[in-house]
């Protein structure tokens, strides 16, 4: 599990490109929110997530994959990753926060329509407010 990475994952850079090149500004992996998020548009209070689908249980094919070895401890894993993602997105909410979440399959499926959705959430570029 060590060569597994929490930042500048391939799905991360792929959706920082496609962001940048949208004209979108943003901050890294800012430590000082609840759940270290990956992109964070300070001045639209929003951030976005982008996560993998087997390491946070997303309900797709990949996602909903059962290890043949060990499957009680990853089930127990994934169960406690789903939990404090959904604690960190409620303490978001509470400081003030909006989210979202960009899932691995999205972008595996169809890149435009993620970025899409993505544009939806953070509004017009260049507008502060979002």
């Amino acid at each position: 599990m060590q060569a597994v990475k929490s930042k500048n994952t391939a799905i991360e850079m792929s959706v920082r490109r496609l962001l940048h090149a949208q004209g979108y500004r943003y901050r890294l992996h800012r430590a000082d929110l609840p759940g270290c998020p990956d992109l964070v548009f300070s001045s639209r209070r929003k951030v976005v997530f982008i996560h993998g689908c087997f390491w946070h249980g997303h309900q797709c094919a990949r996602g909903k994959r059962v290890p043949k070895t060990n499957t009680d401890y990853w089930t127990a894993k994934i169960s406690r990753n789903s939990a404090r993602d959904a604690a960190t997105r409620d303490r978001l909410k509470q400081l003030g926060w909006k989210a979202s979440i960009v899932w691995e399959c999205e972008l595996t499926k169809d890149t435009s329509a993620a970025v899409k959705k993505l544009s939806r959430f953070l509004g017009r570029v260049g507008s502060e407010s979002g």
